[in-house]
């Protein structure tokens, strides 16, 4: 997936470590994100890896497809936005 040139924004560390859990379990997950036009999307899959690059942060789905972890919106129904900024 391309990502757009916009600054990343990062997330919430509690957040972080519930996408880190769900990768460790290596169980489908339901996630919904805003992809690079503005439009809501939504995958059921695995995430395959967690990692930063040029000062933001992705997630990577076992389908190969990469996610900016400020564009997502819910994991499993857990919302990004109840957790808060960064601190």
């Amino acid at each position: 997936m391309s990502q757009s040139n916009e600054s990343y924004r990062p997330i919430n560390c509690e957040f972080h470590d519930v996408l880190e859990a769900t990768a460790t379990r290596r169980s489908v997950a339901a996630i919904r994100f805003v992809d690079e036009h503005g439009s809501e999307q939504e995958r059921s899959a695995r995430i395959a890896n967690l990692y930063a690059r040029d000062g933001a942060e992705y997630l990577e789905l076992d389908s190969g497809e990469r996610i900016r972890l400020d564009r997502l919106l819910t994991i499993d129904g857990q919302r990004l936005a109840d957790y808060g900024p960064a601190e």
